[in-house]
Parts: C-alpha cells; sequence; structure tokens
C-alpha cells in the first residue's frame, strides 16, 4: 500500500549516504541535456535543410542518398539561421496565445522545402516566401496533417512501431502539398 510519508523517508535515508553521487548526475545530467538542447538549435535547421531535399528528390523520382541528408550543412548559415529564426518567431507568437503560434507554425511550414529549391535564397527571404505561399492555404496544411489522427493512434497504440511507416508517409505527403502549391498564384 502506497504511503507518502514511507516513500518520503526511504528516500531522505538513501540521500544522506548518496548525495554527493545523486547531485552531481543531476547536475552533469543536466549539463547534458541542455548542452544538447542548445546544440538542437543550431543543427535542427540544416538537418531539416536536408530532409526537406531528400523528400522532394523521392518524390521527383530522382536519384537519393542516404547522404544527402546532410547537405543542409553545406548552407550552414542560412539553413542554421532559418532553423533559429522559424523557432523565435514561432516563439514569440506563441506568446500571444497557443493558436496564434499553431497557425504562424503552418505559415513558416513550407521554409526549408523553399530553400531546398532555391539555394540562393537567404533564410529571412525563405520564411517570407513560406508565409506568401501559405497565405489562403494553411487550414489545407491543418486538413491534411488531420487526415493522420488515425495513423498516429494506429503509431500510438503500437508502441511507435507503425511510426516506422507512418512517419515517412506523412512528411511525404507535406513535401507533395509543397510541390503540388510552389507554383500556384497565392490565394487572395
Amino acid at each position: 500500500m502506497y504511503d507518502r510519508k514511507q516513500v518520503k523517508l526511504r528516500a531522505k535515508t538513501a540521500l544522506g549516504a548518496n548525495f554527493g553521487i545523486v547531485f552531481g548526475t543531476l547536475i552533469v545530467g543536466g549539463l547534458i541535456v541542455g548542452a544538447s538542447s542548445i546544440a538542437a538549435l543550431f543543427i535542427s535547421g540544416p538537418i531539416a535543410a536536408g530532409l526537406a531535399l531528400v523528400e522532394l528528390s523521392v518524390l521527383r523520382g530522382e536519384k537519393v542518398q542516404f547522404g544527402d541528408m546532410f547537405k543542409g550543412f553545406n548552407r550552414f548559415g542560412t539553413t542554421c539561421g532559418a532553423g533559429v529564426l522559424v523557432g523565435i518567431y514561432t516563439f514569440l507568437w506563441s506568446l500571444l496565445f497557443c493558436i496564434p503560434g499553431i497557425i504562424k507554425t503552418y505559415s513558416y511550414s513550407m521554409t526549408f522545402y523553399i530553400l531546398a529549391d532555391h539555394p540562393e535564397m537567404k533564410a529571412n527571404e525563405a520564411i517570407t516566401a513560406s508565409k506568401n505561399m501559405m497565405k489562403g492555404r494553411k487550414w489545407d496544411l491543418f486538413v491534411l496533417d488531420l487526415s493522420f489522427f488515425w495513423w498516429i493512434l494506429l503509431g500510438t497504440v503500437t508502441c511507435g512501431l507503425a511510426f516506422i511507416y507512418v512517419d515517412p508517409y506523412m512528411e511525404l505527403s507535406r513535401a507533395s502539398f509543397y510541390d503540388t502549391i510552389k507554383d500556384q498564384p497565392v490565394a487572395a
């Protein structure tokens, strides 16, 4: 039977003789997680750009190699900048409540596909192009994402096993969405 006082007493007793090791591992663990979070901030953009390039190449029937996913690092400044800026912009919009953050996530969602197709663009140019491209289309992408609800549920029920199929399917669907709308005029 659960007894909160006994649980806390047991923890306090164990901590008494082992405080140094527990405290030390928590600090080092926190530093590692913090460092990897900071690193993730800087590598998420190049990885996203590389994945967008791979997804578009696959959709277009082009030859793809595993190493192509790292091609975003060839333009590290631009792709890293895009990742950081999209993160900052989305965070700032999210401060206004959840809904504006979600809307802006969809506004910026085509940024890395645009960078894959237009290597000459700078980070903010691609973000602006994504915002323009998604005018009147955010709802369409949201509905596309929502159409995967049962797939996501299946992935959850199978403890992630179904995600082996579902994640690539979802990502290629988003790339296909981009490829479909990229040459269409922006909605009014």
